[in-house]
């Protein structure tokens, strides 16, 4: 007869098993925990097994809750986004490998061929690529407005139907900022479905979907997971439309990993601890950098400078640690600003604990010609700033060093070039002058 307890005896199979198959079997076997974790476990396995073919059949087509495999879903990353919508203030949500992958399940699940979609012209560059890209291709039109400019979204809305008002809580690079209660009213009354990229705010800064939001996409990449080791993006809003998401994510295949989960929730622990910091020290350097010569314009949610600063105000609750500059002199003196400063990293990602400092013209919307990035107000020399968790004391003094270097040789090679041309004028062989032109000799005069 089968011993039940002795693990090379099942369902009446009494054969001694061989050592490959024990092995197996015990490496597989689970630990009997009495006691709850105090920590998420990480689920790190691609299957779950079922009692049998019927609890099989029925989890995996969703009649009863449950998992089967790890593309439809696992308890850590379930965990996960169920605790980034908490936070939104969403009924649902759920995870996927990247912010990328939760913007396109996001539209993709509401859009079909012939359908419209009115956007934010300052859009994320890689946005803004799936809009008039991929979308496009699948036969979704796409216009971009101008989002603080409401009389121009009401007339993109009404100028034909439209599926989806599209917007940034704070966009990407301009640190624009958008009225979602104004937007969301729009959107509604015309039949539309109001979405929102929350990114550079977080859900510790602002909660679209309580302001009216139906779905709001979080690349958890940056500060919610606010380490820089991690890639996961998340969709929350209600449940219904989230299980739609769902399905969207199932058949496309942007599942995130357990791990990747497990390390994403573990930043929302310090998440608003972070935020105060990253707010605070962004809104001082900004401040800074506005007295600096060289600087033209600087955009933080946080200044009196800020043309939405009076929306910051209404609906978030501290203005983010993300800016953005320009320096004069444009692409040339920006990029000898990025090369000076030793603090921040130089790269596209942001909403880590370091900060991190780019060139968007020539990264995050290197897609965008020239004439999309004036109309996004993306100027030449235009640097973007995700402000870490550094002491301001050596921020400002890095970005100091960091300016006046710059200055020092943008002027050094402006009167290089003077001296350069002086030089070449002077040393011009005489025998190149134009020779001079003698006058044809004149004609007696008839009496």
């Amino acid at each position: 007869m089968a011993d039940p307890e002795n693990p090379r005896h099942r369902a009446g199979d009494v054969t001694p098993r061989g050592f490959t198959t024990r092995a197996i079997r015990a490496a597989h076997r689970l630990p009997v925990v009495d006691q709850h974790p105090t920590s998420v476990p990480i689920y790190q396995t691609v299957t779950f097994a079922a009692a049998d073919a019927a609890e099989l059949g029925a989890v995996a087509n969703r009649q009863v809750p449950g998992y089967a495999y790890g593309r439809l879903d696992n308890p850590t990353v379930a965990a996960f986004a169920a605790a980034v919508a908490e936070l939104e203030g969403a009924e649902a949500g759920f995870a996927f490998a990247s912010g990328m992958g939760a913007i396109h399940a996001a539209l993709g699940t509401v859009l079909s061929a012939g359908d419209r979609v009115v956007a934010t012209q300052t859009s994320y560059g890689t946005t803004r690529a799936l809009l008039s890209g991929v979308l496009a291709r699948l036969g979704v039109t796409t216009v971009f407005v101008d989002i603080t400019d409401l009389g121009a979204v009401e007339a993109a809305l009404a100028a034909a139907p439209t599926r989806v008002l599209y917007a940034e809580t704070i966009a990407n690079p301009t640190i624009v900022v958008a009225d979602h209660v104004a937007l969301a009213d729009l959107a509604h009354r015309y039949g539309a479905l109001y979405l929102v990229d929350n990114t550079f705010a977080s859900p510790y800064l602002c909660r679209p979907a309580e302001l009216g939001a139906d779905l709001v996409m979080e690349s958890a990449t940056k500060y919610l997971a606010g380490h820089g080791d991690v890639m996961a993006g998340v969709v929350s809003g209600p449940t219904s439309l989230v299980h739609r998401v769902r399905d969207f994510q199932v058949d496309t295949g942007a599942s995130l990993d357990p791990h990747a989960a497990f390390l994403a929730m573990r930043g929302l622990s310090t998440l608003a601890l972070r935020m105060e910091r990253h707010s605070a020290t962004a809104a001082a350097l900004g401040a800074w950098l506005e007295a600096q010569p060289g600087v033209l314009r600087v955009w933080h949610p946080g200044l009196d400078s800020h043309p939405q600063h009076e929306v910051a105000r209404r609906l978030l609750t501290r203005g983010g640690g993300m800016l953005a500059f320009e320096v004069e002199g444009g692409r040339a003196a920006g990029e000898a600003v990025i090369d000076r400063l030793s603090i921040p990293v130089r790269t596209a990602s942001l909403g880590s604990v370091y900060s991190i400092v780019s060139h968007p013209p020539s990264t995050t919307h290197r897609q965008l010609d020239d004439s999309e990035l004036e109309a996004a107000g993306i100027s030449a020399g235009l640097l973007r700033c995700s402000v870490g968790l550094e002491d301001l004391e050596d921020l400002l003094a890095d970005f100091e060093q960091a300016l006046e270097a710059a200055a020092k040789a943008s002027s050094a090679s402006h009167l290089g070039a003077a001296a350069t041309a002086g030089v070449a004028a002077a040393s011009q062989p005489r025998d190149l002058a134009p020779a001079p032109v003698e006058a044809p000799p004149v004609e007696p005069t008839p009496a």
